[in-house]
């Protein structure tokens, strides 16, 4: 039988700030889920869940020391300095 462990990723207090400033400029409400690593058990699977946010109904997508986020799905990368700008115009 096929177990996954889950293990929680906390998100850095400097991309918590940063997505905590941006949704304050632009006033907008935003819930934060934090990522977490799955490891299938006895391989060498693994996957990197992102941290998610909600932010004004869409999905934002981050990972920990990363310089970008995604919209959606991994396809929509956009750089982490435009994060306010990007809401404020969505």
């Amino acid at each position: 039988m096929i177990k996954i462990v889950k293990k929680k990723i906390n998100m850095s207090d400097e991309l918590k700030a940063k997505i905590k400033w941006s949704c304050n400029f632009s006033k907008q409400k935003y819930e934060i889920y934090e990522g977490c690593l799955r490891i299938v058990e006895h391989t060498n699977l693994a996957y990197v869940e992102p941290h998610k946010v909600i932010i004004g109904g869409k999905l934002y997508l981050f990972f920990n020391d990363q310089k970008h986020f995604y919209i959606g799905n991994l396809k929509n990368k956009i750089p982490l300095s435009e994060l306010s700008e990007y809401i404020a115009r969505h």
